[in-house]
């Protein structure tokens, strides 16, 4: 019996739908906008998808989105319609890592370690750390980049830097066994399917009604003072 699942990746800048049928995309609808236009394109990438593939939100048997780390209000918009649909059609909701997402761009198998990055503020990345199996060496942190960064690790094994954060690094960290790809910007919905795929066949699935973005860091936001 094909699986249908419907895979939405808001965590970055690229706003971007996937449809795909137990494994296999058959769908894809994606926009790259510097001033984050999520809350516009978004519903109308999940028609468009659901259009192409001629089939009616009533086939979906899961929603995957992506829970972070990533913009705050990125992430809020993914989830809120992920969340949306889901209770709609009770079915489950599958939360992908968006770092994970975007190291699956990254196609290479020979031993490495992986370090997808997000842009954080000044120079602070969000990043985790996989082996060449992606398998999590280290799990999402916070990292203000310095010339000592992730020095526990072993330097006898290439180290990728892949993402938008990687831009950070390069001045301070330069060495024989670091290579940058930073080509490999934002993770997008495509890289989401087969991550979907495998948590939708273990049954590793979120809780519908609690379930929220890992942000990783609170949000902070200036109060306004009084007669402003």
């Amino acid at each position: 019996m094909v699986s249908i699942i419907l895979q939405i990746e808001t965590a970055t800048k690229n706003c971007s739908v996937a449809l795909s049928a137990s494994g296999e995309m058959i769908a894809l609808k994606e926009h790259y906008a510097q001033n984050f236009s999520h809350s516009e394109q978004l519903h109308g990438f999940i028609q468009e998808v659901m259009e192409e593939a001629q089939m009616k939100m009533s086939s979906l048997d899961a929603v995957a989105v992506s829970k972070g780390p990533g913009s705050y209000t990125g992430l809020r918009i993914g989830v809120a319609a992920a969340k949306g649909v889901c209770f709609a059609l009770d079915i489950p909701l599958i939360g992908v890592n968006s770092l994970q997402i975007l190291a699956e761009k990254y196609n290479e198998t020979r031993e490495a370690f992986f370090f997808p990055m997000f842009d954080a503020r000044r120079m602070e990345v969000y990043v985790m750390v996989l082996n060449e199996k992606r398998e999590v060496v280290k799990p999402t942190f916070a990292e203000i980049i310095s010339p000592d960064s992730f020095n526990e690790l072993s330097k006898k094994v290439p180290w990728v830097f892949m993402g938008e954060g990687a831009e950070k690094c390069k001045t301070l960290l330069d060495a024989p066994h670091i290579q940058y790809h930073t080509e490999i910007q934002y993770p997008s919905a495509r890289e989401m399917v087969a991550l979907a795929w495998h948590a939708f066949q273990s049954k590793d699935y979120e809780d519908v009604a609690y379930f929220e973005p890992f942000y990783l860091k609170d949000f902070y936001t200036t109060a306004k003072k009084i007669g402003e």
